[in-house]
């Protein structure tokens, strides 16, 4: 990991060992695909922000939350990321979610594309 993960780890600590291993799989792959992400966790919520900044829905770009059978991947601008494989769920106005279910999942190259464009899509330039 490139940042201390205990504050991750408080937010998965009710999940299952599987989903919290997946949860830091997941959180390993954002940082691989932009190091200098910053990062805001929100223990009440359970749910990790990623972004550029510390701003919610300025400077974020994506979320991580770990449930019972899969960990969701979030883009605050999913509605608008081209997915040409149909990966991202949801229904709200700009929100969307990929669910990962097993680590096998991280390895599919539209998954690495979706987060690759959200990085970039509607956030300033990281610092």
């Amino acid at each position: 990991m490139t940042k201390d993960d205990a504050a991750f780890r408080k937010i998965t600590a009710s999940s299952s060992k599987e989903m919290q291993e997946l949860a830091l799989a997941v959180r390993q792959l954002i940082y691989e695909v932009e190091p200098k992400t910053v990062e805001v966790v929100w223990e009440q919520q359970k749910i990790a922000g990623f972004g550029t900044g510390p701003k919610k829905m300025t400077e974020h770009f994506s979320w991580v939350s770990a449930y019972t059978k899969h960990v969701a991947l979030g883009f605050n601008y999913g509605s608008e990321l081209p997915d040409p494989e149909g990966l991202l769920e949801g229904s709200g106005k700009l929100m969307r979610h990929i669910k990962i279910k097993s680590k096998d999942d991280l390895q599919n190259p539209a998954v690495r594309a979706i987060l690759r464009k959200a990085v970039r899509y509607r956030v300033p330039e990281p610092a």
